[in-house]
């Protein structure tokens, strides 16, 4: 196949460039390098407008849009370059892939901020940690979506733009609905990516801030399972084109923060200096995503449990400290 990957210098699209390099296909990156640590994953890489890319390196097989801003926070900060990366950018992508590429399958990397805080679901405390007291399953793709931050609207409009360029034009799009993703070669900050944070400071020895009490938990899902998930969609390209799914650790891989201090501190053999503040805007307590749907759709599911990918990731951040030092 021949490949383009937006974002390809980040955390996700470095992981599918190796994949899917490794394996024999030709694959193109696109980044402009923005986000702090994506130099350290490429360093090299050859800037050019996208629709020349398009145009003069395709037609391309398969299209995985990477490229977004992805921090909540950053944002609420700046909420113009929050839409004009990932709403306009998305579109903008989408209208070139629509006059030039049409052929191709094109996946995107949503999210699950979509769905918003879900106030109206009953969340019960129980043994430390929150959890659903309805959906033991978790949250499947029939969740209304209720953006509630500038990050939310952006990543939603496009995820929405995605399914829509599907049904108006045809398009081969599926969308992503991803949970807390992790693992090799993520250069997690405070503001976003938590659990490569959370290794990269315990590894250096810093202080972690816990935003809220700790007990909130996520699904959290290893890198090498999303890349597969990648995979085994497009395998299924004619039969799920157009379609939305939850991409996520689903609920036999859920952490709370105060769940990972300890697996850390386990690996670590020594206590990790914490503080704590205010909750975020948007955080939810609760995220579990109900994945069922993609392992009927094109038979996906997990295969790294929580523990076994903790220890990965603290045992690669740890042999390559030095690149966060």
């Amino acid at each position: 196949m021949r490949i383009l990957i937006t974002g390809g210098a980040g955390f996700i699209g470095v992981n599918c460039a190796t994949h899917f390099a490794g394996i024999g296909h030709e694959v193109i990156i696109f980044d402009n390098l923005s986000r702090a640590g994506s130099e350290k994953n490429l360093e090299w890489i050859k800037i050019e407008g996208l629709v020349d890319v398009i145009t003069q390196k395709g037609p391309f097989d398969l299209i995985l849009h990477m490229a977004a801003q992805v921090a909540v926070t950053t944002s609420v900060a700046n909420p113009r370059e929050d839409f004009e990366v990932n709403a306009l950018g998305t579109f903008n992508l989408l209208e070139a892939i629509r006059h030039h590429n049409p052929e191709t399958t094109f996946i995107y990397a949503s999210t699950n901020k979509v769905y918003g805080e879900m106030e109206d679901l009953n969340i019960i405390e129980k043994d430390g940690r929150y959890m659903y007291q309805d959906l033991p399953e978790g949250v499947d793709e029939k969740r209304n979506l209720d953006f509630h931050s500038p990050y939310g609207c952006s990543k939603g409009s496009a995820d929405q733009y995605c399914r829509d360029y599907y049904r108006i034009y045809g398009l081969k799009t599926i969308v992503m609905r991803q949970s807390c993703i992790y693992g090799y070669r993520q250069f997690g900050i405070e503001d976003q990516g938590w659990v490569a944070w959370f290794c990269i400071a315990a590894v250096l020895g810093k202080q972690i801030t816990i935003y809220g009490d700790g007990k909130q938990i996520r699904d959290v899902l290893f890198i090498d399972d999303l890349v597969r998930a990648y995979e085994l969609a497009y395998e299924k390209r004619d039969q799920i084109a157009g379609k939305v799914y939850n991409i996520g650790g689903g609920p036999k891989n859920t952490l709370s923060l105060h769940e990972l201090i300890r697996y850390l501190e386990k690996l670590k053999g020594e206590r990790i200096p914490l503080a704590y503040d205010d909750w975020r805007p948007g955080d939810q307590k609760v995220f579990i995503d109900n994945i069922s749907l993609a392992e009927n759709d094109f038979g996906w599911k997990p295969v790294t449990m929580t523990d076994e990918g903790i220890e990965k990731l603290y045992k690669w951040t740890y042999e390559n400290r030095y690149i966060f030092e």
